[in-house]
């Protein structure tokens, strides 16, 4: 099982990379869900060795209905992400009856190919307005990943429907899990042979009663060292 790493600063990628997992989803406010992070950033982490970078393409906070100045402020961050080295984007379209916005991904995808990037389609599936059938049409689209925590506000309560997908897919897309992502839990995904997990190791830190605007954070190290232990101990069985 392959293990993303949700960042949204330099400390955590550099962390991502020790460890050597296999991807880290470049994002900003995290606290917002996630929204596309600087271009310094994306350059940063591009150039780690030892993992791949995988840039979310979020314009804004909110909704997955975008507009077509929106989709064009997306065609040029994609634009952006591969001129800075990236190996992959992340991003949904919704309509605005909440289905797969088709033509607006289609087009994006294509832009992303073109690069030579991969296509992660992340969770606004959770937010769509039939499930199943918005697996089936993401997978029509060409994406090479979905990331769904099953319908849930958590992947370990939409455990159910993951594994609904997993067991249905026939290794025609990667399924990944994200959305608390945990030491306690980890073992439940392993065990319904999904394809990868998706997890942010950050930790507030003591800084935050200082006079400041929103909070930092730093690298959680002994989340990540647990979860890629408890990962390994289990595949040894």
């Amino acid at each position: 099982m392959q293990i993303e790493v949700c960042i949204e600063n330099l400390q955590e990628a550099e962390l991502a990379n020790l460890y050597s997992v296999n991807r880290i989803e470049v994002c900003s406010a995290l606290d917002l869900g996630g929204l596309t992070p600087s271009y310094g950033l994306i350059k940063a982490c591009s150039r780690l060795s030892n993992v791949e970078s995988h840039i979310l393409i979020r314009p804004r906070a909110g909704n997955f209905i975008y507009t077509s100045k929106e989709i064009i402020l997306m065609k040029e961050d994609i634009r952006k992400a591969a001129e800075a080295g990236a190996n992959g984007v992340v991003f949904g379209c919704l309509n605005k009856k909440n289905e797969i916005d088709f033509d607006s991904c289609e087009l994006l995808v294509r832009l992303a190919n073109g690069y030579q990037l991969t296509s992660t389609f992340h969770r606004a599936i959770d937010f769509s307005t039939n499930y199943n059938q918005s697996f089936e049409t993401i997978i029509e689209l060409g994406f090479n990943r979905i990331l769904t925590s099953g319908t849930s506000t958590s992947a370990f309560g939409g455990i159910g429907e993951i594994k609904t997908l997993t067991a249905k897919n026939n290794s025609r897309i990667e399924i990944m899990a994200g959305g608390g992502i945990s030491i306690e839990n980890v073992s439940a995904f392993q065990g319904i042979g999904l394809d990868a997990i998706h997890f942010s190791i950050r930790k507030k830190n003591d800084t935050n009663n200082l006079l400041s605007m929103g909070f930092s954070s730093d690298a959680d190290e002994e989340k990540l060292k647990k979860i890629i232990q408890k990962i390994k101990d289990n595949e040894k069985y």
